[in-house]
């Protein structure tokens, strides 16, 4: 199993965490994530980072078909964070998505429940982009008043998925968007409709 090449992992982690945590508190903003070398080519270094950092053994995940396709990517997990892939979308916190246009219904995964909110999954979506594809207007709390946010590939009805899932708040799931050197987050308090730059 190779190494996570990086000078220093714990630092490495911790500045992993940050991002994705300013990600979500700022719904659309683009900030940089270091990834980690190493992981199975199916996973991008952003993907890989974002697993160091967040998962653990205590941590249900589900893979994607484009994922779970390659054994090495549940094997480099259970490896570096201890976790194991579940094969029910509902049980995880965290969805590893590696082709978001083949990605399952939202309801697939699990919702939160009005006791527990904070259950929900998590969907780590892999994207190639967070600069160009499907333009998403968004609102809401941790916006000053609207911003546009560009990822590709997305599914075509993003927007409507999104929409449907403000209105199960504070249900719902989060959505962590992952490409090259970079994060941005969906989190599930924000409005959204299709809009131009």
């Amino acid at each position: 199993m190779p190494a996570i090449a990086a000078a220093d992992p714990a630092i490495a982690s911790q500045a992993a965490f940050r991002a994705i945590m300013s990600a979500m508190a700022q719904p659309g903003t683009i900030w940089p994530l270091q990834g980690v070398t190493g992981a199975p080519k199916a996973m991008s270094p952003g993907l890989a980072g974002f697993a160091a950092a967040m998962i653990d053994h205590d941590t249900p995940v589900w893979l994607d078909a484009a994922l779970s396709s390659t054994p090495d990517v549940a094997d480099w997990l259970r490896f570096y964070t201890g976790a194991r892939a579940d094969s029910e979308p509902a049980k995880a916190d965290f969805a590893l998505i590696g082709d978001p246009l083949a990605m399952p219904p939202f309801d697939a995964f699990c919702l939160g429940t009005p006791e527990y909110p904070d259950r929900s999954t998590t969907l780590v979506l892999q994207v190639r982009s967070l600069h160009r594809g499907l333009p998403l207007t968004l609102a809401g709390p941790g916006i000053a008043t609207r911003k546009t946010l560009r990822a590709d590939p997305l599914p075509a009805d993003m927007a409507q998925r999104l929409a449907t899932n403000r209105g199960l708040f504070p249900r719902g799931i989060d959505i962590v968007l992952i490409a090259d050197g970079e994060v941005a987050a969906l989190p599930r308090s924000v409005r959204t409709t299709p809009g131009d730059a």
